[in-house]
């Protein structure tokens, strides 16, 4: 979902550009060492190492009830490392066919190639998104939650199906059919994952099935040093790539230290390519052993990818942090470091916008959420000294309490009680029906702040959101931004 990556574009622009260079470029280097690997072959496993399985991590997540900053960057990693690997393969997979043709790179330039696969994507994204539309408007006549499963699934084999038939990458078209549909219709986003959620098992014991009938155990022993090779080459990248990626974009160092790790499994997507590449005659006489190769390492990276993803999510600190907690609505995308103003009514206007903008709220009318406010503002000021203001207004019944939290390094000079300048302003929107945990959060965020001067110290010096965001949802601030239920309940 675009919203929620407001703040972290960044840091998966850099990764997105990083790892889709550095890991092939790993890859590639390691497996021109070894003798008689063919330019073909070499070509396409460099640009299948950027692919992480998508749901060993998914799944791995939700095991570990894990939530926060690196978990948000985590899983938008992974999607988009995934959609640069299907270009980054047709790409290879183009160049492939010239070589193997035995007509050779410098007399058909990588330009035709690069053409060929941008058009293949380009029409299985319209395909996708196209499909997304489509069962959006159907959906917008429909309540009934298995009338839009149904829809989903149909929705889902029609785009793979159009993709087959018109020889475009299906894989592409439904990443596109998934991208479109989560935004044109996020409360309805998880959907589509409740009609795999009963046999999704089945799915993947089939699909692994499909690809193991093609693995000769002979062509894998011959393969072995070349998938050893594959496998050391494609973790050593991935941990490379994303190190430099998040220095690059000043991350945490939770973010930083994890998210190499986090990236190792490797199943779902390659093994989809691998069924691609066995389908085309042009790659009949490398098939096996790119299939052997590609299924040997997809066997190491399942077993070592799932423990080093799982150590990550503990290492981050955001393993079992998937509970409600007293200032859940304030997530990374609801944290703006750069607020900047003359008077209060003007700060108050940029924050009510982050608020209906990160909490997608853009059925309110603004400028009444800007006047309940502003009538409370004046009534008394919100301003509690130590540079904290809590500014506070009322939302129609039927929606949660929401907030944003805007923060200022040097200080707006605002009239406060202690004469400080205001760092740190929470605004909070609340329906009359949440108006005991109003006056919690309000009390709690004055007596924490107002007392510490080493969080405030942390808070309002933080660097970006998800420097803030780490701040109030780590283990130092428990005490104040505490879990609403046991962590043993659920057992």
């Amino acid at each position: 979902n675009i919203r929620r990556l407001r703040n972290a574009g960044r840091r998966l622009f850099w990764l997105l550009l990083v790892e889709a260079s550095v890991t092939p470029l790993v890859v590639a280097v390691a497996i021109s060492t070894i003798d008689d690997v063919p330019l073909s072959v070499g070509l396409l496993l460099a640009t299948l190492a950027v692919s992480t399985a998508p749901a060993t991590v998914v799944a791995l997540v939700r095991e570990t009830r894990s939530r926060g900053v690196f978990v948000k960057t985590l899983i938008a990693a992974v999607a988009l490392n995934n959609m640069a690997c299907i270009f980054l393969f047709e790409l290879a997979r183009a160049a492939g066919r010239i070589t193997l043709a035995g007509e050779g790179l410098a007399s058909a330039p990588l330009t035709g190639a690069f053409l060929s696969a941008f058009s293949q994507l380009s029409q299985a994204v319209v395909i996708g998104a196209s499909l997304a539309v489509l069962t959006h408007l159907i959906s917008l006549r429909m309540s009934r939650v298995a009338r839009l499963e149904t829809l989903s699934l149909v929705s889902l084999l029609t785009t793979f199906g159009i993709a087959n038939y018109a020889d475009i990458s299906p894989l592409a078209a439904c990443l596109a059919l998934g991208v479109v549909q989560t935004n044109l219709a996020p409360s309805r986003e998880r959907i589509v994952d409740s009609v795999f959620s009963d046999f999704e098992p089945v799915i993947l014991c089939v699909f692994f099935t499909l690809a193991g009938l093609h693995l000769s155990l002979e062509s894998a022993a011959s393969a072995g040093m070349l998938a050893i090779a594959f496998v050391v080459a494609r973790v050593c990248g991935k941990l490379v790539a994303a190190e430099v990626a998040m220095r690059i974009a000043g991350a945490t160092q939770r973010v930083r230290r994890n998210l190499g790790l986090a990236l190792i499994p490797q199943a779902g997507v390659a093994i989809g390519l691998v069924i691609l590449i066995q389908d085309d005659p042009a790659f009949a006489g490398i098939a096996a052993t790119f299939t052997a190769v590609v299924l040997t390492a997809v066997t190491i990276n399942e077993i070592i990818g799932p423990i080093a993803t799982r150590h990550a999510l503990v290492r981050s600190g955001e393993a079992g942090n998937d509970r409600p907690r007293l200032v859940d609505f304030l997530q990374e995308e609801n944290i703006a470091t750069d607020l900047d103003a003359d008077t209060m009514e003007e700060a108050i206007e940029q924050l009510v916008a982050l608020l209906l903008r990160s909490h997608e709220l853009g059925e309110l009318d603004g400028n009444l959420v800007l006047q309940s406010v502003m009538e409370r503002e004046a009534v008394i000021s919100t301003c509690l000294g130590e540079g904290l203001a809590v500014p506070h207004g009322e939302l129609p019944e039927g929606h949660p309490m929401v907030g944003v939290m805007g923060l200022s390094r040097r200080g707006l000079r605002f009239p406060t009680p202690d004469g400080r300048p205001v760092h740190c302003m929470l605004l909070l929107a609340t329906p009359r029906g949440e108006r005991d945990r109003h006056l919690e959060v309000l009390a709690t965020m004055a007596r924490t702040l107002g007392s510490d001067p080493v969080l405030q110290g942390q808070l309002y010096n933080a660097d970006t959101a998800a420097h803030a965001y780490e701040i109030l949802h780590g283990e130092a601030t428990e005490d104040f931004n505490y879990f609403l239920e046991d962590p043993d309940a659920s057992d």
